[in-house]
């Protein structure tokens, strides 16, 4: 089955790992190797596994998502980044709305740590509007995508209805979107959700995907079914 799946649609897919225990993550990562070329880790694991998780998941062929959303004062937030950034983390979120200093100060600790470490240029991602939050006002959008620019970040993280304002803001960063479902699930607390299909037809560069897959009745035909989807979305 593994040779049937496209390397290039896994590389635009992230694997929402939202789980807190690290012997199940890393099930779940042998489960779904080769559907996604990127695994999230985020702060339940995290919060369970500490950065051991990093080493483990990388260990399994994953390039690592750290979705810590960092939100602190600049030297804590550039201190934090830097360690991360000798662990191996690929992307690393921070919250936009921390402004262009804290920002700042995580852009260049990350690669700095990753630098320090012989490791390649890693991601630093700015979160504008939360997928959750149905509520923002119309200015924040803009107003943090060009946060995250001024401060050199080479990424956003946004719902797939903000690509377009995304992109024509900054439009050579890297666009992440979360609150991916499959048609027919439950949005749950995701306010703001898309399909596959929906996100990269609108721009989207990176997928990231949990309950959908990961807690479907059988997670291959679910990654599988988002695969199909992506497929069908650019004619392929």
């Amino acid at each position: 089955m593994a040779d049937t799946i496209d390397a290039d649609i896994a590389s635009k897919l992230a694997l929402a790992l939202d789980v807190d225990d690290l012997v199940a993550a890393i099930r779940l990562g042998r489960q779904l190797n080769g559907h996604f070329g990127v695994a999230k880790i985020g702060l339940e694991l995290y919060s369970a596994a500490g950065p051991e998780a990093i080493g483990a998941i990388a260990e399994l062929g994953y390039r690592v998502f750290l979705d810590l959303k960092l939100h602190d004062i600049p030297t804590t937030v550039g201190k934090s980044a830097r360690v991360l950034g000798a662990l191996g983390v690929e992307f690393l979120t921070m919250h936009a709305h921390g402004g262009v200093e804290m920002l700042q100060a995580g852009v260049q600790g990350l690669e700095e740590g990753a630098r320090n470490a012989g490791l390649a240029q890693p991601t630093s991602l700015a979160v504008t509007v939360l997928t959750s939050d149905a509520d923002a006002p119309e200015h924040i959008m803009p107003k943090r995508v060009m946060v995250a620019a001024e401060a050199g970040c080479r990424g956003l993280v946004c719902a797939a209805a903000d690509l377009e304002q995304a992109h024509h803001y900054a439009p050579r960063m890297t666009r992440v979107v979360p609150g991916i479902r499959l048609p027919g699930d439950t949005v749950d607390d995701q306010a703001r959700a898309a399909s596959p299909d929906e996100a990269i037809a609108g721009g989207a560069d990176l997928l990231v995907i949990g309950r959908s897959v990961t807690r479907a009745d059988d997670p291959l035909a679910a990654a599988a079914r988002v695969h199909e989807l992506i497929a069908g979305s650019s004619g392929e």
